[in-house]
Formats: structure tokens, C-alpha cells, sequence
């Protein structure tokens, strides 16, 4: 298979792979990772004669992913989508592909004990992370956390691999590394070591307290959108490029990456393929949690009921744009902290990348894990609101249409396929009340996501509550055009 990719109508790695070194080693080996930090890894390789290589590593899930890596002299192409043209990229950094069920986890800890690996980064989802999403803190009920604090010399958890690596270097002398996630939470680093330290705790109080000493967990901001892989995008890149790559990936042109420059054993020189490094990653994290991400739950929830498969359909409805930009603007870019950013220029460049036809990005797959989005993308904004007594109607807006979507009916009276990892308790809190206030009262509820106080404030529980009962009335077009006119 390398002949054939190494033959496509492509930017190929023309740079001597054998060079690399793994001295990263990744988890989630999904479609984002492919076409963000693979790409700049890529970039230094072929621009500035970088060294550092990928091992590559699936815990729980995507087996057939690694296998068609592998299969491909652990190649992959990544093809950028605007409306005038698609051009790929075949990415040469992977220097080991691995799978822990496949591979067994003797291998993964081989890779991860490296001595020369420096840095160990994620791209879990935030469900992988094992955490409640309200407080931050490890979730020691955890299915996964539970059995793997049962077996720790057999973890299958992300805090659970990472401790387990830790301790096998710490035993055999071997130097830390840093522990880098790239997904979307506020604080990310922050999250991370708070997990990893109190897994690490549980099991062993000295090793903890070595973690806590020489590893460091950078915060990272990252942006680039990159729609779930189908047929039909695999298809695409076959004719762009000549040849069939299952483990191929399409994204918008524009990307960002902004780091937390804290690493205890060196890194690439990142900032040569246009990253920022920076001392304090949380108010760029914030802007585009609230503003990027905020608004693309905003649309994923209301145009899916509204009937709009993706968000660039969204975009031709002038009121979901008009709703969308104010959002950014009027309710999310007060909340935040960032200095130096022209937050309208922003607002309208999102708008422009959602417009873009090219990217077909799901709301369906946009809706998906709902529970741990909704408070760093929300809820911590609609806080910042009620203690500076300002407006947040669209907010609450975007709750109600959460809350109808978790329902599990759409207004055809089709069910939705709703995938959340709390799902169970969605279901109990739907099932146990009746349609209107009871309902929204029921998943106010629900602790984990909303935590302790927005149930009990009045004024919060009315504005969703009004939301809601408009959208069973109206329709979520009608009722996102009603919420899109200026305000008196």
C-alpha cells in the first residue's frame, strides 16, 4: 500500500521517515488528531527537518483504524475542503501504530516507556477523561476507573495507562514526560492532572506525589473543523488523489493551535508551523469554547430539530445566522478574559467557516455527548450572566433545545438516536416526567451537569422553561426566528 499513497496526487512526505524518533505517544488515534497535530507534525518534518515522530495508540474503540494504518506503511492522507478546492496531504510522522486490545498492553507500555518519548498527548473525547464534567474532578465511580483501580497492573482508562507508564518509568529511573491533551475543555491541562493525580493517589501515595513533582500537564487550545469521516469523503479524496485510503480525513483549511508552552523533556518548535506558544492558554480556551464551540452546540441541538442535517444548512437560514453571530457576540464574548482579539472579527470569521459547503459537518454528530459539553460551553457563561445581571436569552435557548433533542422524539415524531454518556439518566429523568415544566424541572436535576445552584435559580429555571414550551409550540425554526430579532 505504501507505493500507492506514496503515489498519489499529493503533498508527500519527501523528507526521510526513517529520521523520526517516537518521541510523542498519542491516544485516539480519531479523525481531529489525524488532521491537527499530525499535520504540523508533518509540516516540521518536511520544513524544518524535525525529528519527532508519533507512536500511535487506541485504547478502547477504532481497531480497524490502526489496522489500516499499519497496512499503509502507517501512512494517511489529510484533504483540506473550501468550496473552490480540495487539496491533500499524505502525512509521513506515524512511526508505530498500535491497538491495546489488539496488541496487548505489554506493547503499549513498551512504547509509552520509551526513553527518548517525551511527551504522551490525547484525543479522547471528554468522556475518556473520567471526570465530572461540572466540578473537573476524577470520577472514582467510574465503571472504568472502578475496574481499573481493581487491576492497575491492567488498566484500560486513559488515567489508568498514563499512571500505569508513569510508575514502570519512575521504577526503571526513566525521566517523566509531559502529559498534553488537545480536546475540548476549558482548562484542559488543568482536568488531566487532576485525574491523573487522583487516580494516582488511589493506588500509591509516593508515586502520586513523584507525578505531581515531574510531570507537567500543559493546556492546550485547539481548532480546526473536521467532520466525521464517511463513504462519500473517502470517495472524494480517491478522486482527488488517485488512491484509496481508509484511514483518510477531510477538514476546513483553517487551522489554530494554541499551547501552554510547560514541558518537562523538550518539545517540537511547534511555533514554526504557525502554533502559539503561550504562558496561559485558559482565555484563548475560553473564546473558542464559547464562542466556536458554544454556538456550534447552539446550532447542532435547534437545526437538527429544525430538520437541517448539517451546519452550513443551518448558515442559508437567515435567522440561524442572525441567532448564531449573536450569540458569539451579545452573550459569549462579554464573558471572556482574552486580550488582543478582535472578538467581531472573530464572530464573523466562524460564521464564514460554518458557511463553508465543502465541510458538511453533522449536527448529528456536533449533538452527540451533550452532558459533558454543556458546562464549559454554557452553563459557565449563563454563571458569569446572573452574577453580572446581564442578558442570556439564547442560552437558555440553547439549553430548552437540548433538552427537547435529549428528549429522544423530533417534531416529525421520529426518534433521535441520542448518544451521551449519561444516557441513562437522561432517559430516567424523561421518562419520569411529563412533557413542559415537569421535564425541564427533571433534567435541571441532573447534578453532573448542571451542578448544585442553576436548579434553584428562579429566573434561569423561567427562561428555559419559556424556551422549551415554545419550542413544543412553535417548532425550532420559528422559535430560533423569534430569539434572532434585535433586542428592544
Amino acid at each position: 500500500m505504501e507505493k500507492s499513497l506514496l503515489t498519489a496526487k499529493a503533498t508527500l512526505p519527501a523528507y526521510n521517515r526513517n529520521r523520526l524518533t517516537t518521541r510523542i505517544v498519542h491516544l485516539g488515534f480519531g479523525a481531529f488528531h489525524r488532521a491537527h497535530q499530525g499535520v504540523y507534525a508533518d509540516i516540521l518534518a518536511a520544513e524544518h527537518n524535525s525529528d519527532w515522530g508519533y507512536c500511535e495508540i487506541n485504547l478502547i474503540g477504532g481497531e480497524q483504524q490502526i489496522a489500516d494504518l499499519n497496512r499503509q506503511d502507517r501512512l494517511y492522507t489529510v484533504a483540506e475542503m473550501s468550496a473552490e478546492a480540495w487539496r491533500a496531504r499524505v502525512v509521513g510522522v506515524v512511526k508505530e501504530a498500535l491497538h491495546a486490545q489488539v496488541d496487548g498492553f505489554e506493547r503499549v507500555m513498551e512504547a509509552l516507556c520509551q526513553p527518548q518519548v517525551a511527551i504522551v498527548s490525547l484525543t479522547i473525547t471528554e468522556k475518556g477523561y473520567c471526570h465530572s464534567p461540572a466540578t473537573g474532578e476524577l470520577a472514582l465511580d467510574n465503571p472504568f476507573i472502578v475496574a481499573d483501580l481493581q487491576n492497575p497492573h491492567q488498566p484500560k482508562s486513559a488515567p489508568g495507562v498514563i499512571v500505569a507508564a508513569l510508575a514502570k518509568r519512575k521504577a526503571a529511573g526513566l525521566n517523566a514526560f509531559s502529559v498534553m491533551s488537545c480536546d475540548n475543555m476549558p482548562e484542559n491541562g488543568h482536568v488531566t492532572r487532576n485525574v491523573v493525580l487522583a487516580y494516582a493517589r488511589a493506588l500509591d501515595a509516593e508515586l502520586a506525589q513523584w507525578i505531581e513533582q515531574n510531570v507537567t500537564f500543559p493546556s492546550t487550545m485547539v481548532d480546526r473543523i473536521v467532520p466525521a469521516v464517511t463513504a462519500e469523503t473517502l470517495d472524494k479524496i480517491e478522486r482527488i488523489t488517485g488512491v484509496r485510503d481508509p484511514a483518510g480525513v477531510a477538514c476546513e483549511p483553517f487551522r489554530q493551535w494554541v499551547i501552554e508552552d510547560n514541558f518537562v523533556a523538550g518539545r517540537p518548535e511547534w511555533e514554526k508551523a504557525g502554533a502559539e506558544l503561550v504562558k496561559d492558554v485558559v482565555p484563548f480556551e475560553e473564546m473558542k469554547l464559547r464562542m466556536l464551540n458554544g454556538s456550534h452546540s447552539f446550532l447542532a441541538y435547534l437545526g437538527y430539530l429544525a430538520g437541517y442535517q448539517h451546519i452550513n444548512d443551518c448558515m442559508e437560514d437567515a435567522h440561524f445566522r442572525r441567532a448564531a453571530h449573536a450569540l458569539m457576540l451579545n452573550e459569549q464574548a462579554p464573558t471572556l478574559k482574552v486580550q488582543g482579539v478582535d472578538l467581531a472579527n472573530y464572530a464573523n470569521l466562524l460564521i464564514e467557516r460554518y458557511s463553508n459547503p465543502a465541510l458538511r459537518h453533522r449536527t448529528w454528530q456536533i449533538a452527540m455527548d451533550g452532558s459533558q459539553k454543556l458546562p464549559q460551553r454554557w452553563l459557565d457563561a449563563i454563571r458569569w450572566h446572573r452574577a453580572n445581571g446581564s442578558r442570556y436569552e439564547l442560552l437558555t435557548l440553547g439549553v430548552a433545545g437540548w433538552m427537547r433533542y435529549v428528549g429522544g422524539v423530533d417534531e416529525q415524531g421520529a426518534a433521535i438516536e441520542v448518544c451521551d454518556p449519561l444516557l441513562d439518566s437522561i432517559q430516567h429523568a424523561v421518562r419520569a416526567s411529563e412533557e413542559g415544566d415537569a421535564r425541564v424541572k427533571a433534567l435541571l436535576g441532573l447534578k453532573a451537569i448542571f451542578g448544585e445552584d442553576l436548579a434553584k435559580e428562579a429566573d434561569f429555571v423561567a427562561q428555559v422553561t419559556e424556551a422549551y414550551k415554545l419550542l413544543l409550540a412553535k417548532g425550532a425554526k420559528a422559535t430560533v426566528a423569534q430569539y434572532a430579532q434585535p433586542r428592544g
